[in-house]
């Protein structure tokens, strides 16, 4: 009898196919254990961008007001494991295997990649009796199969024109599905600003009987001359705050952390002053402005649309005005690479496009030849590895070198360096 390989398994469902529809993870997981969604209480976070970061200072802050905290994010950088985690744990892969074999075992209809991930991280959370659990959606949130649950809070951090073939090609329509996971009686934070987008959340909240709280309306950031942060909000206010994750972005999802933060607290649970102050500062999240290297600068950033561009510039000007920036880039086919392009290439001295292994990718070619449109010439190369060693040969002590575009170019990255692939 051929040993189960959980792996193998993962891969033949395909990880780039993608399904709107509930029927099969309700059905699935109906069947292997009533529902586990349903046993812990849970956060659900969706947005164009910034949903891992808002999960991540929220799940650190839970953590350290003594909970046990599930997390479930994606895509993850090297390890799958990555994706499912328990108070700063990553799940073994003995009981990922375990968990992928099950459910396997229980499948009657086909099931997606994502899907399977789903329902692990369902399982997984239920059986070590999390005390709450934070998820991020996958893609859009009406029918993403993490929108079986019911939160005790929904987050929506922002909204932007994305996956327009799958969500809609107006801000409202993708608003609409974002919108899907505020819950009948439910309370939904956003930092969204668009009157369009308002419009929509404000006619489905009014639909469902569920409370709508606005970042710069009903609780509100502060950034002071001495860099240190202030909250206020419903019912507290928090000075002297650390914002470990860099970027005036980050500082939207940090109140969206703590505008859920007050929710759960009107909901029973206790967070004090502290709990806050320690979980934000002890934040850690790969991959969104993190430095690989001080000296030469060497940032890497999962920026991988147009809004995350944008964010990222605005990083760029305020916080490393002045640098040379030598930037490596790559984007996957239905992202707009060209708006990204427009934007970031005017800041960078060189651009390095290199191969990603993903057949997802843009060929560095197309890269190249629109860029070549725009008056920007760019290197290519048949690796990340091969870019990554160039940069480094033309990057001067007071330059900057900037990888981004995609998060399989960060991960392609975080593997090398894992494998000592460049010697710093």
């Amino acid at each position: 009898m051929n040993k189960f390989n959980p792996g193998a398994y993962l891969s033949g469902l395909n990880i780039d196919v993608m399904r709107f529809g509930l029927e099969a993870i309700n059905e699935l997981l109906s069947r292997m254990g009533g529902n586990p969604q349903n046993s812990f209480h849970s956060v659900l976070i969706a947005g164009t961008n910034g949903k891992g970061s808002t999960a991540v200072m929220l799940a650190s802050i839970l953590q350290q007001a003594g909970l046990k905290v599930g997390l479930y994010t994606s895509p993850h950088l090297i390890d799958i494991r990555e994706r499912i985690v328990i108070n700063g744990m990553k799940i073994s892969p003995k009981d990922l295997g375990g968990l992928i074999a099950e459910i396997k075992d229980h499948t009657v209809q086909p099931i997606t990649y994502f899907e399977c991930l789903t329902a692990a991280a369902f399982l997984y959370f239920s059986r070590r009796k999390v005390d709450i659990a934070v998820l991020e959606v996958g893609l859009g949130g009406r029918l993403d199969a993490t929108n079986i649950c019911q939160p005790l809070v929904s987050v929506i951090t922002n909204i932007a024109l994305e996956h327009t073939a799958y969500l809609g090609k107006t801000l409202e329509a993708i608003a609409r599905e974002k919108a899907g996971i505020i819950k009948k009686n439910g309370v939904c934070v956003t930092a969204a600003t668009q009157r369009k987008v308002i419009d929509v959340f404000n006619g489905i909240c009014h639909k469902q009987q569920a409370g709508l709280l606005r970042l710069g309306i009903d609780f509100k950031m502060k950034i002071h001359q001495d860099e240190s942060i202030s909250y206020e909000g419903l019912n507290r206010k928090i000075n002297q705050l650390t914002m470990p994750l860099r970027g005036p972005h980050q500082l939207s999802n940090a109140a969206l952390a703590m505008a859920a933060i007050e929710i759960l607290e009107k909901k029973g649970y206790r967070i004090d002053d502290q709990a806050v102050q320690k979980g934000l500062a002890q934040t850690r999240w790969e991959a969104r402005l993190e430095i690989l290297r001080p000296s030469p600068l060497f940032l890497l950033d999962g920026a991988h649309n147009p809004a995350g561009i944008v964010s990222l510039c605005r990083a760029l000007r305020k916080d490393f005005f002045g640098r040379r920036l030598i930037l490596i880039f790559s984007a996957l086919t239905d992202k707009d690479y060209r708006r990204m392009l427009r934007k970031i290439a005017p800041l960078s001295h060189q651009i390095l496009l290199p191969l990603l292994k993903t057949k997802r990718a843009v060929p560095p070619t197309a890269l190249a030849a629109f860029l070549e449109s725009l008056g920007y010439p760019a290197l290519i190369s048949d690796s990340v590895t091969a870019s990554v060693r160039q940069a480094l040969r033309y990057v001067g002590e007071d330059d900057l070198i900037l990888a981004c575009g995609s998060l399989y170019l960060a991960g392609e990255i975080k593997t090398d360096i894992s494998s000592n692939a460049f010697l710093w």
